[in-house]
């Protein structure tokens, strides 16, 4: 005899995000593509002590941009109001796994820690992603849009700074542009709506505070 079906309650939810959340901040995950860096022959040169430090506090910053990306994709795709977007953000949110896993990856064999601030990084970006989603889904996707733009110019400015016979982290920085730049673009083309000058500078103070202090700490 079939099991009646039982649905899902906030409670499952609730434990849920709770599971994905110390999974993400705690423990190491499989990655669905191809580590990006296993591409490459190996660095050109032997990193120096001061190129694998350098390499390590960027390699953290860009692992606790990934955390809240994981964070704010997951706030955003509970509150979307559109099931379709919805799903797309959690398609994105697989790709930005992957990042996180790579970045963690690049890490460990730079003999470095994440950020030890990683749970305060998921934690807030998920209630701003779940107060995106929940002021309309054009909105959710115009933060989206944004959030991905500067975290572009982000990367940007990290491959500046990498050093240049830093092989493995700089392709996985190149490809984490590529998935980014197509996340804008999703966004946009999906009816993104120009968020106000004064919530873009909010989110570049915010952002500037993430990596000032991950790239330390």
């Amino acid at each position: 005899m079939n099991k009646p079906f039982r649905q899902t309650t906030v409670a499952d939810n609730i434990i849920g995000e709770l599971d994905r959340a110390l999974n993400n901040i705690f423990c190491k995950q499989t990655s669905l593509r191809p580590f990006p860096a296993d591409n490459t022959t190996g660095d050109a040169a032997p990193l120096s002590s001061d190129q694998k430090r350098q390499a390590a506090s960027l390699m953290r910053v860009n692992h606790a941009g990934e955390m809240a990306a994981q964070a704010l994709y997951q706030g955003q795709s509970l509150t979307a109001r559109d099931p379709s977007l919805a799903d797309k953000l959690k398609n994105a949110s697989m790709e930005e796994a992957d990042h996180l896993n790579w970045c963690r990856n690049r890490l460990e064999e730079l003999d470095e820690r994440p950020s030890l601030f990683d749970p305060i990084w998921y934690a807030g970006s998920f209630a701003i992603g779940m107060a995106a989603g929940i002021a309309g889904d054009r909105w959710n996707l115009g933060f989206l849009a944004e959030t991905e733009k500067q975290v572009v110019r982000h990367l940007d400015s990290h491959l500046e700074r990498l050093p240049e016979n830093d092989e493995r982290s700089r392709a996985i920085v190149e490809q984490m542009k590529v998935d980014e730049q197509g996340h804008a673009d999703l966004a946009e083309d999906l009816g993104a709506a120009e968020l106000p000058q004064a919530v873009n500078k909010v989110m570049k103070l915010t952002s500037k505070v993430m990596t000032s202090v991950a790239e330390k700490i």
